[in-house]
C-alpha cells in the first residue's frame, strides 16, 4: 500500500474497428490520461483538481467518469468511508472519438486499486471502469473500457455481462489516429443511427467481422484490409465529418488497410501494416482535412499490449 499516492497512465482507445461496433476495440500506446490518488485525513473520495479539459468536466464524483469508477470500487471493497482525492489530468483532445471518458473512468479504478494493495486484478475492476464511463454517453458497453484497462484488441461478445476476450494482432500494426478540430457529441453520433438494417447488409457486416478476426489470430494483413468494411454505421456517422471519404481516400491510397470512424468520431483511424506507410498515411489524411479548411491532430501508435499501468 502506498503511503505518498500513486500514478496512473490510461491510454486512449480506437472503438468499433470499423465492423465491429460496440464489440471491439484496441488500446494506443499514446495519447491518455494521467490519474493521481492519495490518501486524505478527511473521509471519502473527492476529487481535487482536474486539468487539460477547460473546465468541461465537473468535480463531483457522482458526475464525474473516474470518480463515479472509483466511488463504485470503494463501495464494493467496503471502503467508501476511506479519505482518498484524485487528481485527473487530461492528456488527449476531449469529445475526439478517441475514449477520452473511459480513460478517465479506467485510470480512477486502476488508481484505487493501487493505493489500497491491488485487491482486485483488472478483468475484476472491468464493470466499475464500465460504470464510470456510461455517466458519460448513458450506455453500458466496454469498446473503449476494456482495452484501455486490459491492453490489446479486445472483442466483447455480450456487453451486458462483459463477456471480453482478447484477440492477437500481427507484430507491427501501426494506428494512426487523426483528430479534426470539430465537435461531435457521442449522443448525438447515437442518435443519428437507425435501429434498422438489411438482411443482406448485416450478413455482409457479419462476414466482416469474422474475417477480421481470423486475420488477427492467423495474421493475414490481406484478409484484416479486406474485412475492414463498415456497411452499417460508417454511411450514417460519415455526413458528421467534412471530408471524410477525402480522408478516408487518402488513408488507402497511401496503402492503409483499412480505415473508418473511430468509436463516435469526429476521429478516423487506419490500420497500417508499417511505420512507413503509417507517416505517409497521417500526413496525406491531415493534408485532405486542410483541403476541407478543417485543422486536426495525428497520433500514431502501435497497438498498446498492457493497457493502464502505474508509472
Amino acid at each position: 500500500m502506498s503511503k505518498t499516492g500513486v500514478k496512473i497512465f490510461a491510454p486512449a482507445s480506437v472503438a468499433n474497428l470499423a465492423c465491429g461496433y460496440d464489440i471491439l476495440g484496441l488500446a494506443l500506446e499514446k495519447p491518455g490520461d494521467d490519474i493521481i490518488a492519495h490518501f486524505t485525513d478527511t473521509k471519502g473520495l473527492k476529487i481535487t483538481k482536474i486539468t487539460g479539459s477547460k473546465k468541461q468536466l465537473p468535480k463531483e464524483v457522482e458526475k464525474n467518469t473516474a470518480g463515479f469508477a472509483a466511488l463504485k470500487m470503494l463501495e464494493h471493497l467496503g471502503e467508501s468511508e476511506r479519505g482518498i482525492a484524485l487528481e485527473i489530468h487530461k492528456k488527449m483532445p476531449f469529445g475526439s472519438g478517441l475514449g477520452s471518458s473511459a480513460a478517465s473512468a479506467v485510470g480512477g479504478v486502476m488508481a484505487i486499486n493501487e493505493l489500497l494493495g491491488r485487491p482486485l486484478t483488472k478483468r475484476e475492476m472491468l464493470p466499475f471502469a464500465v460504470l464510470g464511463e456510461q455517466v458519460a454517453d448513458g450506455s453500458y458497453h466496454a469498446d473503449n473500457v476494456a482495452p484501455s484497462l486490459l491492453g490489446g484488441i479486445i472483442f466483447i461478445r455480450d456487453n451486458a455481462t462483459l463477456d471480453v476476450h482478447r484477440i492477437p494482432n500481427p507484430k507491427g500494426l501501426q494506428i494512426v489516429c487523426v483528430y479534426p478540430h470539430i465537435k461531435i457529441l457521442t449522443k448525438d453520433a447515437r442518435d443519428i443511427l437507425s435501429d434498422q438494417t438489411t438482411l443482406k447488409k448485416t450478413i455482409t457486416q457479419t462476414g466482416n467481422l469474422g474475417g477480421l478476426i481470423v486475420g488477427m489470430y492467423n495474421a493475414d494483413l490481406d484478409l484484416i484490409s479486406r474485412s475492414l468494411n463498415d456497411v452499417i454505421i460508417e454511411p450514417q456517422r460519415a455526413k458528421l465529418i467534412p471530408g471524410f471519404y477525402d480522408v478516408k481516400d487518402a488513408a488507402m491510397n497511401q496503402g492503409a488497410m483499412g480505415c473508418s470512424i473511430s468509436g463516435a468520431g469526429p476521429t478516423i483511424f487506419a490500420i497500417c501494416p508499417n511505420t512507413l506507410i503509417a507517416e505517409n498515411a497521417a500526413a496525406a489524411m491531415q493534408s485532405a482535412f486542410h483541403n476541407n479548411k478543417i485543422k486536426s491532430d495525428i497520433f500514431i501508435s502501435p497497438i498498446n499490449q498492457n493497457g493502464s499501468y502505474l508509472y
